[in-house]
């Protein structure tokens, strides 16, 4: 399954022609694309017209919607930071570490363009598209 981060979105939905949108635009339709409640959140409370955010969350709620949370992702998350802190490296965002833990953890190949997610690929496996 491939997850598609709010990275990815937001450009999407605002029209901004990046190699990630442009593979978004392709694999929508062809491969199995999921959204993440935690993402969902953050693309979705963007939106300042009602319009746009209506059709927006039209099209995100056809996709497969999956549970991001939950005490085995935060535990391993916990456990990830405090791993990575020890080798002098923070991620910024604990949302982009539960996903990318969620992610790791589930098998799922990550859609993104945030610089967070490299040290989860570089030490921990995560899977990028």
């Amino acid at each position: 399954m491939i997850i598609v981060d709010s990275s990815v979105w937001i450009p999407f939905f605002n029209g901004q022609d990046t190699r990630e949108t442009q593979l978004l635009d392709k694999l929508l339709g062809q491969q199995p694309v999921a959204i993440g409640d935690l993402i969902l959140a953050e693309v979705l409370q963007g939106f300042r017209h009602n319009k746009d955010y209506q059709q927006a969350r039209t099209h995100l709620l056809a996709l497969p919607c999956l549970d991001m949370g939950g005490k085995a992702v935060a535990l391993q998350s916990a456990d990830t930071y405090r791993q990575l802190r020890r080798q002098g490296i923070t991620i910024r965002k604990t949302i982009d570490l539960l996903i990318g833990t969620y992610c790791i953890i589930h098998d799922h190949q990550l859609l993104h363009q945030d610089h967070d997610f490299a040290p989860l690929v570089t030490h921990f496996g995560l899977q990028e598209v």
